[in-house]
Formats: structure tokens, C-alpha cells, sequence
């Protein structure tokens, strides 16, 4: 089975330019933890709840003043939407992350494939990826 059977199409997607207070609005509203950012189609950042907490508002920044390019994280994890839902699994478990962009070979983002939806395509990869989820080591600072 390929991601774009089970990947999740209608993303919600923060702009580079927009409030970390419209960002967190959009987090809230979905319950999402993490948001893709896009320009012009293109994935340019994934923002992160912690993101918003560590990288601005304990640095004093103002959430209706900052924009989202201050504080994404510009290194992208992603899969191809032609890529097989164990080696998703396996990129899952082996950066500890329980979402992931979706992009085509055009390198344009066309969804995003969580934890739960690899769970209901394929039980024993999605267990292997939340065990190595699970298993990581705490990280200290950034996202």
C-alpha cells in the first residue's frame, strides 16, 4: 500500500508571513500539534506547538506581532506520495515524529500521513514506528 491511499489531503497550512498568534489559532481550532508551511505550493517549514512555546513566547516574543518564518523549523522531514506505507513507518520511528509531510515528486505538498493513518493501513509498521517513537531519548532546546 502507497501513502496517497491513506495520507490525509485537505492540509491546513500556516504562511511564512503569518501571526504565531493566527498559526496557534489554527493548531487550536484543528487540535494539530504541527502545521505545514507553504509558499506558492511549495513546502519552505513545518511550526510546531513547541516552536511557538520554546523559540518565541519564553523568548519574550509576541504572538500577534511575530511571524512564522521567525520561528519554524526550516529542516523538512517528508515522503512521497508514491512511497510505501511501511517505509513511511520506517522514516516515522526513525526521526521519533508521529506526522509527516506529504509532497509529489514535484516536490509540491499534496497531505499529510500521521501515525493513526498508517495504523489503519498497516497495524505492525505503524506499532514498530510508535515503539521507536516511544523509546526516544528527551530532547533538550529546539525542535
Amino acid at each position: 500500500m502507497i501513502i496517497s491511499e491513506v495520507m490525509t489531503r485537505d492540509v491546513r497550512i500556516a504562511s511564512p508571513d503569518d501571526t504565531l498568534e493566527c498559526a496557534a489559532r489554527i493548531m487550536e481550532e484543528q487540535d494539530f500539534g504541527s502545521l505545514p508551511v507553504a509558499e506558492n505550493e511549495r513546502l519552505v517549514g513545518m511550526l510546531t506547538d513547541r516552536d511557538i512555546t520554546i523559540r518565541a513566547v519564553a523568548r519574550g516574543m509576541a504572538p500577534q506581532d511575530s511571524k512564522v518564518r521567525e520561528v519554524m523549523s526550516t529542516e523538512i522531514r517528508y515522503v512521497y506520495d508514491d512511497e510505501s506505507v511501511r517505509d513511511a513507518a520506517k522514516v516515522m520511528g526513525d526521526l521519533h515524529v508521529r506526522r509527516l509531510p506529504v509532497l509529489n515528486r514535484e516536490k509540491r505538498l499534496v497531505g499529510i500521513v500521521s501515525l493513526g493513518d498508517l495504523a489503519l493501513a498497516k497495524p505492525s509498521s505503524a506499532g514498530d514506528a510508535l515503539q521507536s517513537i516511544a523509546e526516544a531519548p528527551a530532547v533538550n532546546g529546539g525542535s
